[in-house]
């Protein structure tokens, strides 16, 4: 079975959708969009992630689509960190309609300044989340790399999934800068990464396979393949390529589908459950 960790849905009202440098993907993406993206692919199950909209509501209606919707096994839902009722309100969604498949919460760190996650507002409620069993999922910028080590030492009982391999600076060539930026994060052994987003991170009209291989690989160095995750970014990818080129990248660069990346660490860091 492959998994594809990290996938969105979205209508084309959602407001960071606006940016013109977002036209290609400012439509609505569905099911239907997803079942045929991944029969392209010959992916079998997905996990849902927040899309940017930052309320409670899309949390509580992927939840449902996700209990409506074999395909998907699990949906990190957002939340905001600081919000001082968070404990109330993860159980509140778990109790609705898809509760059980809450699976992590993701709040939009990448929109913050670089020390955000050391704030002590912001460590207890990443604490608050791993005590409701749940994975701490961030979306950072680069730079924020510092402040997710300095998390996950901190926070030592609390899971972290760190998406996109923390936006590596391809389009730039920045290889050299970000693997010393990530080193300390993959020291850890409660943070687990993501594949993802990488060609998002290149130059998304002239891309290769090469541009992506180093950091690919890089991250399997520092991490190794039980704490890696295959992740399509759909439809973000769709700025620079289809899902399936997403993939086949992947599988190019992999030299296959290892079993760890395409599936094994996804269903064991997010506790889906697979029939």
């Amino acid at each position: 079975m492959i998994v594809d960790a990290h996938h969105h849905l979205w209508t084309a009202d959602y407001a960071w959708l606006a940016d013109p440098a977002l036209a290609r993907i400012r439509r609505d993406y569905t099911v239907a969009d997803l079942r045929d993206n991944l029969k392209s692919a010959a992916v079998d199950r997905t996990v849902l992630v927040e899309a940017g909209r930052g309320d409670d509501a899309e949390t509580r209606a992927f939840l449902k689509l996700a209990a409506e919707t074999p395909e998907i096994l699990g949906v990190v839902g957002w939340a905001s960190l600081t919000d001082p009722a968070l404990a109330a309100l993860l159980a509140e969604h778990r109790a609705g309609p898809g509760g059980s498949l809450l699976v992590g919460i993701r709040d939009q760190t990448q929109g913050h300044p670089d020390d955000h996650l050391d704030r002590p507002d912001v460590r207890a409620g990443l604490a608050t989340v791993a005590a409701a069993g749940l994975v701490n999922e961030l979306v950072v910028r680069a730079p924020q790399l510092p402040s997710v080590a300095r998390a996950a030492a901190a926070l030592p009982d609390s899971r972290f999934v760190l998406d996109h391999l923390g936006k590596p600076p391809i389009a730039a060539g920045g290889l050299r800068e970000w693997r010393d930026l990530i080193r300390p994060v993959a020291a850890r052994p409660n943070v687990v990464a993501k594949l993802s987003g990488l060609v998002a991170e290149a130059d998304w009209a002239t891309w290769t396979v090469d541009d992506l291989r180093l950091y690919v690989l890089t991250a399997i160095e520092l991490f190794g393949s039980s704490r890696l995750m295959f992740g399509s970014d759909w439809p973000v990818c769709e700025l620079a390529a289809s899902y399936a080129q997403v993939k086949d990248a992947m599988v190019e660069i992999l030299g296959g589908t290892p079993y760890d990346i395409f599936g094994g660490t996804a269903i064991g860091t997010y506790h889906l459950e697979v029939a």
